[in-house]
């Protein structure tokens, strides 16, 4: 196993190097103040951000220029794309009433004490095609519902469902915060993947059925009749055009289908190691085990049996797909302009200033990669800006760990970029409106239980890259 921690070659600190990591801080302040105070788009503020820290740190016009464009391309190239199959997928599987189907087979003979826990799976299978806010709002009526039907308080319910979605949104691809960091530090999809799945089971198991136990006694509050504006009555209600809903093991094959491909690509990259004279079974999974064939496939595959199939005529299946990429538009923007910020870091020197940092600190990479995520997270609000810009600094110190700690290192940017959500970032705001809470009470809950995934997902993150 190769180090975790840097060569002692890397070179001494030298004064360039504070005035990299202050333009850094200021970049950063600058991104979140015009977002927090001036309400700025955050693609916007992202942009001028990026032109602070090429400008401040002595990078010349047109590589300022040059390096954020090329941040935007690296970053969007595929990224982009899953995030618009991802949201298509998540259309189709609405408004088919597949996401009913998979609702009522596993939460309608659950018993009341296993409420939370079939809660958790049902956000863990609905989570892995659609991004957080989309699965909230699907999840969101159901929790409410199965919360009013089961007599449990709100929050024994609403924390495992939160918790499921949370954890595959910062750690499980096809999420785009985890390609992300993959990318970035060069690390095996499928590798990351297995570890991924390892540390986030037990992870939604202790901050989702388990903390809400201790939730539901800080904020005692009960299902509200409307939640977020929502009818629970009537919210539930699949699209007209359906005659015959998606049956559940269509539905979990449909969803679970891009999983089973990438780990389809994993296990050949393991049975067949030539890499130079591979057997066509290699090349054929490794061509549809890759994130875009793989999203491509299923969202091909949704149009039969989430569109066709249901009672869908081509056009109807057409005019859902349309709208399905509208609302996630300035996602992709916002994804872009934070690669765009990631490159003009790395561009003007940042990476190799944090080496150095760690070097003499004597930090492990993985701790460093986490650390630098939650500063990123607390200081912007955002996940996803949290991961692609900590990816980007730590990327030159992947370069020495083995392919496995190369995985948990992406893991430990996820894990950091997942802690202590709070007035800055977009979820906090959602959740407390969603469920009707006060500040306070979000404070309590959604807050709290993002900073148990965080650290707890780093823990066995650290584990991990212990006994591997």
């Amino acid at each position: 196993m190769r180090p975790l921690y840097l060569a002692a070659a890397v070179k001494p600190w030298e004064s360039h190097d504070t005035r990299l990591i202050a333009v850094t801080v200021l970049g950063i302040a600058i991104v979140v103040l015009l977002i927090v105070l001036a309400k700025m788009h955050p693609f916007l503020a992202l942009l001028v951000g990026s032109a602070f820290v090429g400008l401040a740190s002595g990078v010349s016009l047109g590589k300022i220029v040059s390096n954020f464009e090329a941040g935007v391309g690296s970053t969007l190239q595929e990224v982009g794309l899953l995030i618009a199959l991802g949201a298509m997928l998540g259309k189709l599987l609405a408004d088919s009433g597949g996401a009913d189907r998979i609702i009522d087979a596993l939460l309608s003979r659950a018993p009341r004490a296993a409420v939370p826990w079939a809660t958790a799976l049902v956000a863990i299978v609905i989570g892995i095609p659609m991004f957080f806010e989309i699965g909230l709002v699907l999840l969101l009526p159901v929790v409410v519902l199965v919360t009013q039907r089961s007599g449990l308080r709100l929050m024994r319910v609403a924390i495992p469902a939160l918790a499921g979605l949370s954890v595959l949104h910062g750690l499980i691809p096809p999420h785009p915060g985890p390609l992300i960091a993959i990318g970035a530090v060069h690390a095996q999809l499928g590798t990351t993947l297995a570890l991924g799945l390892l540390v986030a089971v037990p992870t939604v198991v202790v901050c989702g059925p388990l903390l809400a136990i201790l939730v539901a006694r800080w904020v005692p509050v009960d299902a509200p009749a409307r939640a977020g504006g929502i009818d629970t009555d009537a919210a539930r209600s699949r699209s007209e055009d359906v005659s015959r809903p998606p049956s559940f093991p269509v539905t979990l094959l449909t969803i679970l289908f891009p999983v089973v491909l990438m780990l389809l690509k994993a296990l050949a990259d393991i049975i067949w190691t030539d890499a130079k004279h591979p057997p066509t079974a290699r090349t054929v999974l490794d061509f549809i085990g890759e994130p875009l064939v793989a999203m491509t496939l299923a969202v091909l595959l949704a149009m039969v049996t989430f569109g066709y199939a249901v009672g869908f005529r081509g056009t109807q299946v057409s005019s859902r797909i349309a709208a399905s990429v509208a609302p996630v538009a300035a996602v992709i923007l916002i994804v872009g302009a934070g690669g765009g910020f990631k490159q003009t870091l790395i561009g003007a020197g940042v990476g190799d200033s944090v080496a150095k940092f760690a070097n003499d600190a004597h930090l492990s990479v993985l701790v460093l990669g986490y650390l630098i995520a939650v500063a990123l997270r607390l200081a912007t609000g955002s996940a996803t800006v949290a991961t692609i810009t900590a990816a980007g600094i730590v990327a030159p110190l992947a370069s020495g760990l083995s392919p496995t700690h190369t995985a948990l290192l992406a893991l430990a940017i996820g894990a950091g970029s997942l802690f202590l959500s709070h007035v800055n970032d977009a979820g906090f705001w959602l959740v407390k409106e969603s469920f009707g809470l006060t500040v306070g009470q979000t404070f309590k809950s959604w807050s709290v239980m993002e900073t148990a995934v965080s650290l707890v997902g780093f823990g066995f993150v650290m584990l991990l890259s212990a006994v591997t």
